[in-house]
């Protein structure tokens, strides 16, 4: 018998690829009518939103980064955001590894105490958290959204990685004991390369939310542009009597760049996660 090629394999019915397709459009025709805008005034913008711009004069974009003080911003975006992704790193994996090589009652215990915090609302955090930032003389510095960030992202990022961590075998870990190795040194040289595709789903998923969050950066670093956040800035640009939707649209292409850009570059690791999910499961 003749072995059936890949392609036959996976050949699906041609509505499927429709779908697909469909899919793929709805998610692009936002992204598309930002950056179409970006370079439109507001009348084009009203009378033919999705057309293509007259001209791609880089007017609008000029006008919102010097508006917003953009530059300043987007340094202060990245402080907050690779300082907390790296701290809630340094404090998920070796959490993680402890709960993956738990087998006690007490490691169910403190899983499940991970997993509650999930459960907690933002939004009923929020006067506890501005009254501490108060009591501890860090309002309205980026240093306590550092510190508060990862506390907000530690439950589901130790419980993911707690997942990818369960698939080393037993065997490899105690092999590398008895070869004399430190539990440090396992988890740097077992443990890390085999969670990689983990760590990076995690890293994508907690920079978008450190990147995107809007209401406590407003709440804890106010409006002063020294330290405002790329997000605090860009509601600038917006007034009651008037808006200038095109230096508007540009702000938020700009916002939006640096997420696609980390997507970009951490892509095929997320890949590799949902595949070893889709196979495991």
């Amino acid at each position: 018998m003749s072995a059936i090629s890949p392609a036959r394999r996976l050949r699906l019915p041609w509505y499927t690829y429709a779908l697909a397709w469909t899919y793929a459009a709805l998610l692009v025709l936002p992204l598309w009518f930002v950056l179409a805008s970006s370079f439109k005034s507001n009348l084009e913008i009203f009378t033919h939103p999705l057309a293509l711009p007259a001209s791609l004069d880089l007017e609008n974009f000029f006008e919102a980064w010097d508006r917003t003080e953009m530059g300043s911003a987007m340094i202060n975006s990245f402080i907050v955001v690779g300082g907390s992704l790296l701290l809630t790193l340094l404090l998920a994996v070796p959490a993680a590894y402890g709960l993956a090589r738990m087998r006690t009652k007490a490691g169910v215990v403190t899983e499940r105490i991970f997993s509650s915090g999930m459960l907690v609302p933002g939004f009923a955090a929020l006067v506890p958290t501005v009254l501490l930032a108060i009591a501890l003389g860090l309002f309205h510095t980026r240093t306590f959204l550092i510190l508060y960030f990862p506390a907000t992202a530690l439950p589901l990022t130790v419980l993911l990685l707690t997942q990818f961590m369960r698939t080393v075998p037993v065997e490899l870990e105690e092999s590398a004991l008895l070869d004399g190795a430190r539990r440090w040194q396992i988890l740097r040289h077992i443990f890390l390369p085999v969670v990689t595709p983990g760590v990076a789903t995690v890293t994508i998923l907690n920079f978008l939310a450190f990147w995107n969050e809007y209401i406590f950066s407003m709440l804890l670093l106010g409006s002063d542009a020294r330290v405002r956040t790329i997000q605090v800035a860009i509601p600038v640009l917006t007034s009651l009597t008037q808006t200038d939707y095109g230096i508007l649209m540009a702000a938020c292409f700009l916002a939006m760049l640096p997420t696609l850009l980390i997507y970009a570059v951490l892509q095929r690791r997320l890949e590799d996660a949902l595949l070893q999910g889709a196979v495991k499961g």
